[in-house]
């Protein structure tokens, strides 16, 4: 059949449906050749037609055809110089995917094929590998832009109000009894109504996804018979990974992924991705020619001055040059379309420091940050960093520019020292508690730090009170390397016990670190499974099982921790005393006469400079003064609240705490003892002068309850 074709147009890039026919374009500057080949089946092992593009324009290969439809299944093969010396490594023996698809209708097969080079040449990737790899490649797909979003508003939650829920897409439902078991793992199951109904009692205001950016499974894990499974290893910026589609593979990915964030929004809850922008699934010069590599290997990644070889900020082995135009361009083209088309409400970038890299250095007004600020539409979503990379000055917490909010991983450690014991600063416990003015202050607000004691990456809460060390056996490491880097503490039993006692302190250790967490100033971050105990048996880097040890196991959860945790929520959202969208000031309020914030001795004698270079102490008390939140809410009122005093003990041994006096407050209701089973009634009244016994590592809360004259409580 002879196929009809016409110029086209440089613009948009990828594969553009528009009722009639397709127009195709690639980016690729140092090609000499690009044919379109089109299939008819994901499994046809040679294109159906190959079809040279001729028209080349601002850098860009284009054809239109008439007559094909959403859900046709094309690649590219490009010409050029193969010399890995100079940067470049055309092969037009291998079928690639389009960097611009919207789908791709698969996994790899993994072969030898996939390589550039000939595997096993004693010339390695300076080899030529002439090998057909059609057979074993999924194809890029032309999708159906149409969908009925039936007036979808984004909820548009302020960082101030928000409760964000890490997840992955198949762990969270993939043993979920109550989901209908062909969609379970899939985004139709996460916006389920179980699934939705679940969010909302807890009180979950937004679900960041982790990475669901069509991703590449290492061979050398597919030959363990283990997987990718966190997904960071993206091939496909712009296409919803086709493995979480219960509908098909051809397109139906992307209306089931624009259904769930339809059926999230419907219900006020936020959807956030992880996004990886840093690197791709292509690895190092000896990892296979997939996309980029072969349509213009020196025009996307960062080679080190041979040119043969990558610059590795990341890792994985190489490292997307985010300095280049079209690199720019991908990644804001992708971050809008996943705005604009898909509707998601913000982004988690991965290793973030390396979009900020200049040469070598990070630099916090690099192209990257200045183009988003600038993006009418990108600037207003929730944008939020994890701030290092493995390169050299990778450690970037607290250097972001405004508009962006970051993984407080200092938030992290303190909080775990503080709770395990460990020595360590009572003054950065102070801080971190507060919202960490000493990295965020200077020109953004406590709503920059994201904090969370549990991330995908390392132990769960639960795993983080039951073990010292790492237990990785089913990912093939060595576990005895004698040291571990979790600060964790396992209460004196290594793994899972019978002892009654241990048992008892681990679950109250878990109640210290969510109270904590949630009592905390900034935006608090919960690892899914955290509230109901999930457990890795002690694996602390899951990244490769795809399997029960990954999966949320939603018959044995832990019910009281679940009511515990969404009782810790259901404060936080009400009492904006613990959601400060201002900093403390640390000044009197006219108003009560006492300032923003107070901290204290056991005592009740307010603490001094010097208390606060003990550092060995491990009890404080802190006030927080419901009038002395310095804010107004939408409609210009001020913004007032119930008072607080919260009491954390991380001493092994009960102590006694004299309140405050009554300039403070004249009495104080006892709302959460974590001590206490969540299933047991807390209750009490306390005057000022009082002294109240607070049990060894445990947190009390009280609450002073303002008459607030007509004034708005909440925010």
């Amino acid at each position: 059949m002879k196929i009809t074709t016409y110029p086209g147009k440089s613009f948009p890039l990828g594969a553009t449906w528009d009722g009639k026919g397709v127009n195709f374009t690639l980016y690729s500057e140092n090609a000499t050749g690009v044919d379109l080949c089109l299939f008819h089946s994901p499994e046809d092992e040679i294109e159906t037609e190959r079809i040279p593009i001729t028209e080349y324009s601002e850098l860009i290969w284009h054809i239109y055809i008439p007559g094909l439809k959403p859900g046709q299944l094309y690649g590219y093969r490009v010409s050029g110089p193969y010399e890995p010396e100079n940067g470049h490594r055309f092969n037009p023996n291998k079928l690639l995917l389009d960097p611009y698809a919207k789908a791709i209708s698969g996994t790899i097969n993994w072969d030898d094929s996939l390589f550039g080079y000939q595997i096993g040449s004693d010339e390695k990737d300076l080899s030529f590998s002439e090998t057909d790899n059609a057979a074993f490649m999924p194809k890029s797909v032309v999708i159906d832009h149409n969908f009925d979003w039936e007036g979808d508003k984004a909820p548009c939650i302020e960082y101030y109000n928000s409760v964000i829920y890490e997840a992955h897409v198949k762990g969270f439902t993939k043993m979920h009894p109550e989901i209908p078991e062909e969609i379970r793992g899939t985004y139709a199951a996460i916006g389920h109504p179980v699934t939705i109904k679940y969010l909302k009692e807890l009180g979950i205001t937004a679900i960041e996804l982790m990475p669901i950016h069509h991703f590449l499974n290492d061979r050398h894990l597919v030959e363990e018979g283990l997987t990718n499974y966190w997904g960071y290893n993206t091939i496909g910026f712009f296409a919803p990974d086709a493995r979480y589609s219960s509908s098909g593979v051809r397109g139906e990915q992307v209306t089931e992924f624009k259904t769930m964030v339809k059926e999230l929004h419907k219900a006020g809850i936020e959807v956030i991705l992880d996004v990886v922008y840093n690197h791709t699934g292509e690895g190092s010069e000896m990892g296979p020619t997939l996309s980029f590599r072969g349509i213009d290997n020196c025009c996307y990644y960062r080679l080190a001055e041979d040119n043969r070889y990558y610059m590795d900020y990341t890792g994985t082995g190489n490292t997307l040059n985010a300095n280049l135009p079209n690199v720019l361009r991908l990644m804001m083209d992708s971050l809008r379309y996943w705005i604009l088309e898909m509707h998601v409400d913000g982004f988690r970038f991965d290793l973030a420091a390396t979009l900020a890299r200049e040469l070598h250095e990070v630099n916090r007004l690099s192209a990257f940050f200045d183009i988003i600020h600038q993006d009418p539409c990108i600037s207003q979503v929730k944008l939020i960093a994890e701030p290092w990379d493995i390169g050299e000055g990778g450690y970037q917490v607290g250097k972001f520019p405004p508009g962006w909010a970051e993984w407080n991983g200092k938030y992290r450690d303190s909080i775990r020292d503080f709770w395990s014991g460990t020595e360590s600063s009572l003054a950065e416990f102070g801080d971190r508690i507060t919202g960490s003015s000493d990295l965020y202050k200077s020109y953004r607000r406590p709503t920059a730090s994201i904090n969370f004691v549990t991330a995908h990456d390392g132990f769960t809460l639960n795993d983080l009170v039951t073990y010292n060390e790492k237990h990785n056996e089913a990912n093939g490491e060595d576990n005895n390397d004698g040291e571990s880097h979790n600060r964790s503490w396992n209460c004196g039993v290594e793994g899972p016990t019978e002892d009654k006692a241990i048992n008892e302190l681990r679950e109250k250790q878990k109640r210290n670190f969510l109270t904590t967490l949630f009592l905390s100033q900034g935006v608090p971050m919960l690892v899914a499974g955290d509230e109901m105990s999930r457990t890795q048996k002690g694996n602390n880097n899951t990244y490769c099982q795809d399997n029960e040890l990954s999966w949320i196991n939603w018959e044995t959860m832990d019910k009281d921790l679940m009511v515990f945790t969404g009782k810790l929520i259901k404060l936080r959202k009400e009492h904006a005393a613990f959601s400060r969208k201002s900093w403390f000031k640390g000044e009197v309020e006219k108003k009560s006469g006492v300032a923003d914030i107070a901290w204290f001795l056991p005592d009740g004698t307010e603490m001094t400079e010097d208390n606060w270079n003990h550092n060995f102490a491990k009890s404080v008390a802190v006030f927080l003064n419901g009038l002395g939140l310095h804010s107004v809410n939408a409609e210009g009122n001020k913004v007032v609240d119930d008072s607080f005093y919260i009491i954390f003990n991380a001493h092994d041994q009960p102590l006694s705490y004299q309140l405050p006096p009554s300039e403070y407050a004249d009495d104080w209701d006892l709302l959460i003892d974590s001590n206490k089973n969540p299933n047991e009634e807390t209750k009490g009244t306390f005057k000022a002068h009082e002294t109240i016994q607070v049990e060894g590592r445990s947190v009390v809360l009280l609450q002073h309850q303002l008459i607030h004259n007509g004034e708005t409580k909440h925010h």
